[in-house]
This record gives structure tokens, C-alpha cells and sequence, in this order.
């Protein structure tokens, strides 16, 4: 259902006509109903003047959210995509216009038919079709993700004083397609003996989560049976309880059709006989509410039964956000969040201009807090407008003493965590979600000297927290994922693995990563950063990712064990923002000719960051046998093979990378990367193991191209490296793991700090 009025944060005159609305007009709409997604279809809305008329030079206007990823309607072309027709009972002339920003967000996607040379009387009527296949046209393109509530809001200025006021809003419900990629959801981090629980979750071809109604079979690494699975064909997921982990070990398990055809693999789980457990969340998003689509109550069961999470917040725009909702987030925060099954913070993203701060997610571990707003930018009510935080310095002093975690955020806004820092309330620095990568973020915060930890989201505007897909929209990764190691599921636990940065995150994929280092005997570790607590340290001689710590040695050993869903392509280990040593599961005997070509990056750090890459990969001599894209998210930007020497690269790319493998029929001749921003000739018997790279400008924004084994099977990487400290300041170890099927993953740093 479309979002309730006192609960939408969106702003409309003051000034109107007259008393009521219904004398502005009325809206009849058709057909109804529900329909999938991308899909071709054809709407008639017809507008009944209201008792003021439509005056010479009045309008309407149909606007729909700015989250939306339809192309852009148009009038001249009757044979064309998305063609428009808007006819007046009265004969008079009507004129169209597309608008970008036809009123204030979230309302920025629009269609203006305006009376030229005439009026119009009370129950004349103007009938607009979106898709009007009576000339040729293949319809109206629906957009590539599910909403609940599509809505056609239609907006009127009976007096053409430029003033729209709405009158009616009617909407569709838009739905997955068919299977076609199928998910295994498993904890990756358990004790012996701990309840487990699995979740099933098939998609469409653009991401969407749907309904699946074949009986599945769960079966362990060695094919014997785990629970055969009914599905609840009306549901979007399927969570299997009731199981149990057992012996220390890594476990796998399959997912089988009715006909014992496997339909996918899960991650792995691994299983201890004591310490933390792992628990999933995507703590940034918004609904529609908001700026994002469909009810927060809606976002909340997606998180927990759709995408499997264990943690997750509701994170509207502050400006936007009225004093109603607040109370609703704190409402249904505490209505969801249940100790051991699924833990909510009430929050929300402090919207402040980059000059100013930029963004950044507040968590609070209970509901009942005070919200300070960076401003009432779209807000009527000014009755709390006093507790405005209008710049992050003004946030930190308003949050002092409250039960309160932050992190920085690159969204629209990017955040410039050099305006103000709290080390006690700003624990982390978002590097991924569905803006793009941001690790330029990790590494500004050592320059500055701050010891955040590193989390991903995917600030999904949606409604798929967890499993959020760019789509063919502005946004260009998939969601990003955190995974917080504590001792159980609680608030409590999990704001103090926050606090202490206990976790790591992901590009959306569930690894289990441990990083550790030996800091040999005179080793001490901080409970809390001296910088702002003046703790006094403990001995100890091992410490964990997250912590900050001191040696008297010159060097410590650091010690990596990833474990994931995927083969490794490469483990990094990062001093700072130099890679020490890149660790592969592989060497150089057991390359073939199977080459990656990778593009990356972005343009700059605001809100115009996409790339977009057009050109050509062109084989001279070898021929290319078989090609996979890599993070081709869009379906409608895919880099196509054109012959046996050619690849045609049609991608965008916003701070992460995309690119393609590969298999050619041998190493003779040469390959050239062509594109408008980089170019490059390269001899195929010089491409090896290390990374051939064309920079491109921008922000890290550049070509790779190097060599891969024909086919990767290791899933497992356990190695020891000696990282040597710095002589000054501090130390910040971590690493960064990307498998063959284009994920990352970045441990929170090791902070090894100077003897104060």
C-alpha cells in the first residue's frame, strides 16, 4: 500500500484554491493489479477537471519517485519505447514535457501536460496513455525491481499559477519473474552444538527476491539428506530451522531441486568449539517513507525472512524525516528485535552537506532517543527545530553521553570525516554499498590518525535490505554486507562488537575471514582507544582485527584465514594503504591462458562519481574461445563478444570494478585495451601473474589486465606474514580478500600504536 501522508516526508503548498481537494479534479486509472518487472504494458489514467476548471496555461503533472529506473518516457515517436499520448475531451491543445525534478524529492521523475490555447471546463477530462500501442509502440517499460505500491501521483494547478497541489494517487504492485539464480543462505561462524538455521532465497534476472512453489532438498558435503523443504509458494523466502552444528569444522551445504539437480552451494560454515559467533547485517537503508520505496514494516520482514540478516537499522534522511516516523521507527525497532533472532537499532543518517560533515548513520542502542536533524529542510513541523545538529561538530556535542555509535558515510553526500571526529562516538567508515567502493575513505582516516574500524551496507533505497541489486539506476555495486563477531545476537553484544570494531565487511558475500597478529612477548592490547578514554593497557601477545595494541618489536606476524563462497583469487595485506604482500592460492606454473581485464573506479568523490566505460578489447593473434563477465550488474550494459578477437565493453563503474574473463586458444599475438579514457598494446606473453595497469584519471579510476589459472578450485587461504611496523604514528593492518567471482572483502584494521 502506498505510504500513509503523516508519515511521507515530502512537502506540498501552502496555498491552494479552495477548501478541498477533490475540486481540483478526480483520477480514474487502468487496468490495476499486478505486473512484472521490465515488463511491457499500457496504462490509461484519465484526469475529470475539478469545479475551479483548467485554466489556459494550467496543468497537471503524473510524477513517480526517484528511485525508479524507467527509461524516460517520450511523445514523438508512436513506434517507439515508453510512448506517451494525452488527448482533452474538448479538443484543446495539450502539450507534454518530461521533468527531471517536477517537484521536491522523493517526486523526481515526471510528466507535465499543460492547456495551450483554450481551457478546460469542469467535467471535461484529459486521458493520458503511458504505452500507447496504437501506433506501433511496444508499450511502457516498467522498472527492474519489486515495489508494493508503484504509485502514478498526479498533481494539478487548476489556475496556472505554477502552484501543483495532489489530487489522487493511484498505483500498481510490481512483481519478480521467474527464477533464475537460487541462494543458500548459512551462518558462517558457530559453536559446537549451536542452533543453526538456513535460508533459501530464489531470484529474477535483475536480483529480485521471488516465489517459488518445487519442493528443494538441503543436502550436506557428502550428499546425505539435511531436511527436504517445502516452500510457502505465497513467500519470498524460506528459513530452515531445527539444525544443529556440529564437530569443529567447515561445513558446505547443497541446495537440490525435486529431481536431485543441484541449484546452488552455500557458504561456508564454520564451526568452533568456543569463542564468537558471526552474525550478518545491513545497518543502512532507507523506504518509502523516505526517499526509498515501500513501508519500513515491509523493509524490516525483507531483512529478517528475505535476505536471512541478523542486524539491520532503519536509516532515513534526517531533513526528511518527520517527528510521526520517528516515533514509527522507534515503534517497529522494538517490536522486531528479539535477543537471539534479530536485532534492530532505531536510527537514522544525520543529511548534513559535505561541507559541513556529510553523511553519517547514528545508532542508538534504545529507542526513546532525542533525533538532532541536520536540518528541516523538508519538514513543516518546526516545533523541535532547537535540537537541529546543523554541522557534525554540532552532532558530537549533541550526542555526548548517549548510548550512540556513528558511521561515515559515502552516499549523495560524501562524508569529510577531517570536519570533526569523535574516536568514543564515530567507531567506523562505510567503504561499500550501493553507491559504489569508497576505500579511499579507510585510508583518509589514517592519514587523519582515527582508528575506526570498516563496515559495508548498502544504503538500499528498495526495500531490499541484504540483497539489494543497482538495477539499471545511478547506483552501480550490489549491497554490502557487515558481519559482527560476538558471543551472541543482542543489542548489547553487537553495539559492543561496534564499538569495539569486531567485524569486517563484504561486497555482499558471506566469507568467514580471521585476521590476527602475534605481537610477541612484550605485546600489550587497549580495551578502548587511548586517544579518548586514557585506558592503560593488559598483556598480551595475540590481538584480533579491531584492536589497538602495542609491541616493543619491530615487526609482528600477522596471521589470515579466509574461508569463502567462492575460489580466492587474491588475499592483500595492507599497511595502511600499501599492499605489503598479495597472497594467491596459486603461482605462476599454474597460470593458463585465461586473462582478466578489469576496469574500476570513479570520476570524483561527489555525487557525479559513475564512470562510464565504452570501447573495446581487441585479440590480435589468439582467439578468444569463451567469455564471463565480471559484477555486470546491469543487464542492459553488458559487454558483448562480437567475434573471436573482439569485446565490446558497454559498463559503469562507481568506486568498484567490473570487467571480463577470458579463455583464449593461446598466448601468441597481442591485446589492446581501447576506451575513451585509457588505452594500451601489450604483448599476451607479457601478461602474468601481477597486474598490468593503464591509469585512467579520476579517482583510482584504471585498467587491469593480468592472468588467471583456467580454472580456480581453492576456497581456502591460511597464511603468516611478517608486516613490519612503522617507526612513527601508528601501524593500521588489515587486508583485503577478491574472489574469482568479483567480491571483496576488508577486515577491520589492527591498530599497532607508538609507546605514548
Amino acid at each position: 500500500m502506498p505510504i500513509r501522508d503523516d508519515l511521507m516526508g515530502d512537502v506540498w503548498s501552502q496555498a491552494m484554491p479552495g477548501p478541498d481537494g477533490a475540486d481540483y479534479g478526480s483520477v480514474q486509472f487502468e487496468p490495476q493489479g499486478r505486473f512484472e518487472v521490465r515488463s511491457l504494458q499500457s496504462f490509461t489514467l484519465t484526469y475529470r477537471v475539478g469545479e475551479y476548471g483548467l485554466d489556459d496555461t494550467g496543468a497537471i503533472k503524473i510524477v513517480q519517485r526517484w528511485t525508479t529506473d524507467q527509461k524516460r518516457v517520450q511523445f514523438d515517436d508512436p513506434t517507439g519505447l515508453n510512448y506517451v499520448t494525452a488527448t482533452a475531451s474538448n479538443g484543446v491543445q495539450l502539450v507534454l514535457h518530461n521533468e527531471r525534478y517536477p517537484h521536491q524529492r522523493p517526486w523526481y521523475n515526471g510528466v507535465r501536460v499543460t492547456v495551450q490555447r483554450g481551457y478546460m471546463k469542469p467535467g471535461d477530462t484529459i486521458t493520458i496513455v503511458f504505452g500507447d500501442r496504437s501506433g506501433g509502440s511496444p508499450g511502457y517499460e516498467l522498472q527492474t525491481f519489486c515495489e508494493s505500491a508503484f504509485e502514478f501521483k498526479v498533481l494539478a494547478d487548476p489556475c496556472a499559477t505554477g502552484t501543483f497541489i495532489p489530487v489522487a494517487s493511484p498505483f500498481i504492485e510490481i512483481v519478480a519473474g521467474p527464477p533464475e539464480r537460487w541462494h543458500l543462505v548459512a551462518p558462517t561462524l558457530r559453536r559446537e552444538g549451536d542452533d543453526v538455521a538456513l535460508g533459501i532465497r530464489a531470484e529474477d534476472a535483475w536480483g529480485n527476491a521471488t516465489a517459488v512453489s518445487e519442493n528443494l532438498s538441503v543436502r550436506d558435503g557428502t550428499g546425505d539428506l539435511v531436511r527436504e523443504v517445502t516452500p510457502d509458494p505465497d513467500a519470498r523466502g524460506t528459513r530452515v530451522d531445527g539444525l544443529q552444528a556440529g564437530k569443529p569444522g567447515t561445513y558446505r551445504f547443497t541446495l537440490t531441486d525435486d529431481k536431485g539437480a543441484v541449484l546452488t552451494v552455500s557458504n561456508p560454515m564454520v564451526v568452533k568449539e568456543a569463542g564468537p559467533a558471526a552474525y550478518w547485517g545491513d545497518l543502512h537503508g532507507q523506504s518509502g517513507e523516505t526517499v526509498g520505496i515501500n513501508p519500513m514494516r515491509e523493509y524490516l520482514e525483507f531483512a529478517r525472512d528475505v535476505a536471512f540478516l541478523d542486524v539491520t537499522s532503519h536509516q532515513a534522511n534526517d531533513f526528511q524525516l518527520t517527528n510521526a516516523f520517528w516515533d514509527e521507527i522507534n515503534t517497529l525497532s522494538a517490536e522486531f528485535d528479539q535477543d537471539g533472532a534479530f536485532t534492530v537499532f532505531p536510527g537514522y543518517e544525520w543529511s548534513g552537506n559535505t561541507p559541513v560533515g556529510g553523511d553519517h548513520n547514528v545508532f542508538f542502542r534504545h529507542e526513546g532517543e532525542q533525533i538532532h536533524r541536520s536540518s528541516h529542510a523538508l519538514l513543516t513541523d518546526r516545533s523541535d527545530i532547537d535540537e537541529d545538529a546543523p554541522t557534525l561538530s554540532h552532532l558530537f556535542e549533541k550526542l555526548q553521553g548517549r548510548d550512540a555509535v556513528l558511521y561515515a558515510h559515502i552516499g549523495g553526500r560524501p562524508a569529510d570525516i577531517g570536519y570533526a571526529h569523535d574516536a568514543k562516538l564515530r567507531t567506523s567508515v562505510e567503504v561499500h554499498s550501493d553507491w559504489g567502493t569508497f576505500e579511499w575513505l579507510m585510508t583518509d582516516a589514517f592519514e587523519l590518525g582515527h582508528r575506526v574500524g570498516l563496515v559495508c551496507n548498502s544504503d538500499g533505497h528498495k526495500g531490499a535490505p541484504g540483497a539489494c541489486y543497482p538495477g539499471a539506476s545511478e547506483f552501480g555495486a550490489y549491497s554490502g554486507l557487515t558481519c559482527f563477531l560476538a558471543p551472541e545476537l543482542s543489542r548489547d553484544a553487537i553495539f559492543e562488537a561496534m564499538r569495539k570494531r569486531r567485524h569486517y565487511g563484504t561486497t555482499g558475500c558471506r566469507m568467514h575471514l580471521e585476521v590476527s597478529a602475534d605481537l610477541g612477548a612484550g605485546g600489550a592490547i587497549f580495551d578502548t582507544d587511548p586517544a579518548h578514554s586514557g585506558a592503560l593497557p593488559r598483556a598480551s601477545r595475540t590481538v584480533d582485527m579491531g584492536d589497538i595494541a602495542r609491541t616493543d618489536e619491530s615487526a609482528v606476524s600477522l596471521r589470515v584465514l579466509c574461508e569463502a563462497h567462492a575460489p580466492i583469487e587474491r588475499v592483500d595485506v595492507l599497511r595502511g594503504a600499501e599492499v605489503v604482500q598479495t597472497l594467491r592460492p596459486y603461482g605462476p606454473d599454474d597460470l593458463g591462458n585465461r586473462v582478466r581485464v578489469i576496469w574500476q573506479g570513479a570520476e570524483y568523490r561527489g555525487r557525479g562519481r559513475q564512470t562510464f566505460w565504452t570501447g573495446q578489447v581487441r585479440l590480435d593473434g589468439a582467439a578468444i574461445e569463451r567469455m564471463e563477465r565480471i559484477n555486470a550488474w546491469n543487464l542492459e550494459r553488458l559487454c558483448q563478444l562480437m567475434d573471436a578477437h573482439t569485446v565490446e565493453i558497454d559498463a559503469v563503474t562507481t568506486g568498484n570494478f567490473s570487467g571480463v574473463d577470458l579463455w583464449l586458444d593461446g598466448d601468441a599475438g597481442e591485446i589492446s585495451l581501447s576506451t575513451h579514457l585509457a588505452n594500451g598494446t601489450f604483448d599476451l606473453a607479457d601478461v602474468g601473474l601481477e597486474d598490468t595497469v593503464i591509469e585512467a584519471g579520476g579517482l583510482e579510476r584504471r585498467l587491469r589486465l593480468y592472468r588467471l589459472p583456467e580454472m580456480m578450485t581453492a576456497r581456502r587461504l591460511e597464511a603468516e606474514v611478517s608486516v613490519k611496523l612503522n617507526q612513527t604514528g601508528d601501524t593500521p593492518i588489515w587486508v583485503r580478500v577478491t574472489t574469482e567471482d568479483g567480491f571483496n572483502a576488508w577486515s577491520s584494521p589492527i591498530y599497532v600504536i607508538p609507546d605514548p
